[in-house]
């Protein structure tokens, strides 16, 4: 099953197209709009410290940089 954070957000064209990464790994930047308006009902900026530098959580497996600060990834994402 795919979790969120593995989900681009944009089809196989846009990725093809796309100007903000060179290598089909790079994280889709946070100005990018199809990345940052996640329609996720899951999907909460976080404001908590804790979760934004808990130093269990695998940041690499996001795909896009917007994730990063999202609740539900924080809280549910993978761990070290």
């Amino acid at each position: 099953m795919t979790k969120c954070w593995e989900e681009r957000g944009c089809d196989e064209e846009m990725m093809a197209e796309c100007l903000h990464h060179t290598d089909f790994h790079d994280r889709c930047p946070t100005k990018c709009a199809f990345a940052n308006a996640c329609p996720r009902p899951t999907h909460e900026v976080t404001t908590d410290p804790a979760l934004l530098f808990d130093p269990a959580i695998d940041r690499s497996q996001v795909i896009k940089e917007t994730c990063l600060y999202c609740t539900f990834f924080l809280e549910n994402g993978p761990r070290l």
